[in-house]
């Protein structure tokens, strides 16, 4: 019995190490993708080096979404953002709906106004999982030796009232203002909220 439980020991020890091994966390290097946009070109993490780079995770449907949407937060944050030369990819993982494809995906970004960079597909779920990505939105910042520099909320009100932004810290402007200025961001990991991403059934 205690050699059986000895055996058990080790590998659910060796199972821990393995979930520890592929968990993602700011300084590890970025997971490395090549997606499609919503006009069918593809885009890669490795084009962008040398750039910061954010990930925003993202469902219309959401109303954590409609928050900062619906008030203009993030369309002024990829704005303020892109014209700093900052690359912002806003990352659709849905596996079904009008949102899995690019028409739909397309649509849905232009009528929320979206100011991205890029706004890509990942129906499959490779890059929201490769990243750990659990909401939307989920915001990532990634720094220009392609290391997370971020990871986590947008803000810090995990509400749905947009109300709350003017009162809130903006983890991701913080973030960003950190990594474009050289310096370590204090704040690089926080409990992500909103909707659960929409992964695709196993």
């Amino acid at each position: 019995m205690k050699q059986h439980n000895t055996f058990l020991g080790a590998v659910l020890g060796a199972m821990i190490c393995s979930v520890n091994a592929w968990a993602i966390e700011p300084g590890d290097a970025a997971p490395a993708f090549t997606v499609k946009n919503v006009k069918g070109e593809e885009v890669s993490l490795a084009k962008q080096k040398g750039k910061v780079v954010v990930l925003e995770w993202v469902n219309y449907d959401c109303p954590f979404v409609k928050k900062h949407y619906g008030s203009g937060n993030m369309q002024k944050l990829q704005e303020k953002y892109t014209a700093k030369d900052v690359v912002w990819i806003t990352v659709s993982t849905n596996a079904e709906g009008p949102l899995s494809e690019a028409k739909g995906l397309a649509d849905r970004s232009k009528e929320a106004g979206n100011k991205a960079t890029q706004i890509v597909l990942d129906t499959d779920g490779k890059v929201g999982k490769a990243y750990g990505a659990k909401t939307t939105p989920h915001m990532f910042v990634i720094d220009k030796e392609g290391k997370i520099a971020y990871d986590g909320a947008i803000d810090s009100v995990k509400s749905t009232e947009a109300a709350d932004i003017a009162t809130a810290d903006s983890y991701v402007s913080l973030a960003l203002d950190s990594v474009l200025a050289g310096k370590t961001v204090d704040k690089a990991k926080t409990e992500p909220y909103g909707c659960g991403v929409k992964y695709a059934a196993k």
